[in-house]
C-alpha cells in the first residue's frame, strides 16, 4: 500500500513519525560528515528539500534528539554502526531566515534579532548554576528584539561558547535560507545596510568562532564573497554545477520511477519526465523537481506546482526591465533554443541591474535554466555556460510571466491582436497606442523617465507577448536574416492564416518630418530587402503575405 504524501511537511521528525512518503536522503549526513569541511554553503532552487535536509541533519546530530534512533531506522545511514554512535551527541544551533521578508532595514534587523532571541530562550537552562560568569549572564539577558548591533552580531558566537562549555563539545551550526533577507533587501532598496550587519554576524559566527565544529548554510544563490563572505576563507561553496551532494537534493529518475511504481501509476513515467525532469546538478543529469513530483503523486495529474509556488518577482523584474539582449535571449529560450554565455555564479545583488549576464546567473541558480555544457577557458580564466529552459513546467512559468506584463491592458492588447488578424489598420492604431502608452514604462529600467525609454525595450517585450499569445497559430521569429536584410518580426502561419511581417522604426527627426514618413521608410525597407523571401520559401503564397510598418516617437505609435 502506497504511503501518504504529506504536502508541505518540512520536519523530518513529523514525516517519520506519521510514516509519510519519504525518499531516503540520509546518505547526505555521511557524505557531509566525511568531507570535514568547516563551513559548507549549499545552493539549490527553492522547494528542493533544503529545509528538510537541515531538519534531518539537526535531528541526527543534536543532543536534543538523543536516543531518537527510531527516526532513522530502516534508512541508509542507520546501516553503519559508526554513525549510529554519532546520533544525538552534539550541541546544534539551528536557525532559518526563510521568513525574513521585510520591506525595510530596521524591520529586517528586528526580525533577525527575534530569531536570535528565540535561540537564547530555547537554551535558558544555561543561566542555571555558575557555568556562566555574571558578565556573561548580563549579556545573555540583553539578547532581545531591540538589542544593539554589537550584541546581535556576536550572539551566535557567544551561544556557541556557552553550549560548548555545557556539553564539552564544539557546536554544529545550521543556517537555512541565508539569502532570503538579501533578496528582499535588493528588491526593497536597503542592500548596503544589510550587507554591513550580515558580514559582521557571519564573520563572528563562522570565521572567528573557536567553538564551531562545522556548519552548513543553504540558500538559492551564491552571494558574492566580497559582499558578505569577505573574511570567510574557510567556506566550501557547493552550487548547482558542483559534483558534491549532486543527488542529495531533488529526486533522481530512479527514485521518481520507484515512487510511481509504489503508487500504481507506472504507466505515467513519460508524462512525469516531460514535465518535471531536466535539472542537472554537477555531472548528475535527470534530477526531478521534488515539490512537483510530490504534488503529482498526491493529485495524480500534471500541473505547474513548483512554478506557481512563489511570486518570481525578482526574476520578472530583471527580465522585464532588462535590455534588448536579455529579451532576445528569452525569445530564443522560449523557442526551445540554447545560447552560450559567460557566467560568474557569484551573485552581486547590488549590481544585478548593471552587471552583464548576472540575470542568467540568477536564473541558473534558481532552477529556471539548466547548463547543458560548462567550459573553462584557461587563457582568460572565464567560465562559459550553454543554457536552455529546464523543462515544460518552467516554460509555462515564463509564459504566464509574459502574459502578466500585458495583464493590465489585456482588453486593449487582445483587441489589437484581433485587429491584426482582421487587417483592420484603424483599429490596430487605436489599440496599439493604448497598449504602448500603458506598457512602455513597464519595460523601462526604472532609472529614467519612460518618455526617454529605448523603444527597443518595448519592442522586444512586445515580441515576447506575440510569441506566447500566438503560439497556437504562428511561429514567431524576430531579427532574422531574410532576403537582403533583417526583418524585425515575422509571423509564419502554422495553418491557413496570412503570413505577417512587422518592421519597427523610430522616427528620425532629421529625415522624417512626420510619423507617416517613418512608416513609409519601414515599408520600403521590407520591400527593398525582400523580407518576404523567408515566408515564400516556407510555402506561403505572395498574395497571403501582409506587411506593416510601425513608427515610434516617444510613446506614440503609427502603423501603416
Amino acid at each position: 500500500m502506497a504511503r501518504t504524501v504529506g504536502i508541505g511537511l518540512q520536519s523530518f521528525e513529523t514525516i517519520r513519525e506519521r510514516q509519510c512518503f519519504y525518499v531516503d536522503k540520509t546518505k547526505f549526513i555521511k557524505e557531509w560528515w566525511e568531507n570535514q569541511d568547516d563551513v559548507t554553503l549549499i545552493t539549490r532552487p527553492r522547494r528542493f528539500g533544503k529545509t528538510l535536509t537541515m531538519s534531518m541533519t539537526e535531528q541526527f546530530f543534536s543532543v536534543k534528539y538523543a536516543g531518537r534512533g527510531d527516526l532513522f531506522e530502516g534508512l541508509s545511514i542507520w546501516k553503519d554502526g559508526k554513525y549510529r554512535e554519532l546520533q544525538g551527541i552534539y550541541p546544534v544551533i539551528s536557525l532559518s531566515f526563510a521568513n525574513v521578508k521585510e520591506n525595510g532595514y530596521e524591520k529586517v534587523r528586528y526580525r533577525i534579532c527575534q530569531i536570535l532571541r528565540d535561540l537564547y530562550v530555547q537554551n535558558y537552562f544555561l543561566l542555571d548554576g555558575d557555568l556562566l560568569t555574571s558578565g556573561e549572564k548580563d549579556y545573555f539577558n540583553r539578547i532581545s528584539e531591540t538589542m544593539n548591533e554589537e550584541d546581535a552580531t556576536m550572539s551566535l558566537h557567544y551561544l556557541s561558547s556557552f553550549l560548548s562549555r555545557y556539553y564539552n563539545k564544539k557546536v554544529i551550526i545550521l543556517l537555512d535560507e541565508y539569502d532570503t533577507p538579501m533578496q528582499e533587501a535588493y528588491v526593497n532598496g536597503y542592500w548596503e545596510e544589510l550587507v554591513s550587519f550580515t558580514r559582521s554576524l557571519f564573520n563572528s559566527t563562522f570565521k572567528t568562532n573557536p567553538y564551531l565544529n562545522r556548519a552548513i548554510m543553504t540558500g538559492i544563490t551564491r552571494v558574492s564573497r566580497e559582499s558578505i563572505f569577505s573574511d570567510l576563507n574557510n567556506l566550501e561553496v557547493v552550487t548547482t554545477t558542483s559534483d558534491k551532494y549532486a543527488d542529495c537534493f531533488g529526486f533522481t529518475e530512479e527514485e521518481v520511477f520507484a515512487s510511481l511504481d509504489e503508487f500504481g501509476i507506472s504507466d505515467r513515467k513519460q508524462e512525469v519526465k516531460n514535465w518535471y525532469d531536466g535539472f542537472t546538478f554537477g555531472s548528475h543529469t535527470d534530477i526531478y523537481n521534488p515539490w512537483s513530483v510530490l504534488n503529482y503523486l498526491d493529485k495524480r495529474k500534471v500541473g505547474a506546482y513548483w512554478a506557481n509556488s512563489s511570486s518570481n518577482s525578482l526574476v520578472g523584474k530583471l527580465i522585464r526591465e532588462g535590455n534588448k539582449e536579455v529579451k532576445q535571449r528569452l525569445e530564443a529560450l522560449m523557442r526551445g533554443e540554447t545560447f552560450r554565455v559567460e557566467i560568474d555564479e557569484q551573485i552581486v545583488y547590488g549590481e544585478l541591474n548593471t552587471k552583464r549576464n548576472s540575470v542568467w546567473s540568477l536564473l541558473l541558480a534558481s532552477g529556471y535554466l539548466k547548463a547543458l555544457q560548462v567550459e573553462y577557458i584557461e587563457a582568460t580564466g572565464r567560465w562559459y555556460y550553454t543554457l536552455t529552459l529546464t523543462n515544460r513546467e518552467v516554460r509555462m512559468m515564463f509564459e504566464n510571466m509574459i502574459r502578466g506584463w500585458f495583464s493590465e491592458q489585456d482588453e486593449n492588447y487582445n483587441d489589437f491582436i484581433k485587429a491584426l488578424f482582421s487587417d483592420d489598420l484603424k483599429a490596430m492604431n487605436y489599440y496599439m497606442n493604448k497598449v504602448a502608452l500603458a506598457i512602455f514604462s513597464t519595460f523601462d529600467a526604472g532609472n529614467k523617465p519612460s518618455e526617454t525609454a529605448e523603444p527597443e525595450r518595448f519592442y522586444h517585450g512586445f515580441v515576447l507577448g506575440l510569441l506566447v499569445e500566438l503560439a497556437d497559430r504562428y511561429t514567431v521569429t524576430s531579427n532574422r536574416e531574410s532576403g537582403f536584410g533583417r526583418y524585425d518580426v515575422m509571423l509564419e502561419p502554422k495553418q491557413d492564416d496570412d503570413g505577417i511581417i512587422l518592421e519597427f522604426k523610430v522616427q528620425d527627426a532629421d529625415d522624417e518630418k512626420e510619423l507617416s514618413d517613418t512608416v513609409k521608410a519601414a515599408l520600403r525597407q521590407i520591400d527593398e530587402r525582400k523580407y518576404e523571401a523567408a515566408l515564400i520559401s516556407k510555402g506561403v503564397p505572395k498574395e497571403k503575405i501582409r506587411k506593416y510598418g510601425f513608427a515610434f516617437c516617444g510613446k506614440k505609435v503609427l502603423i501603416g
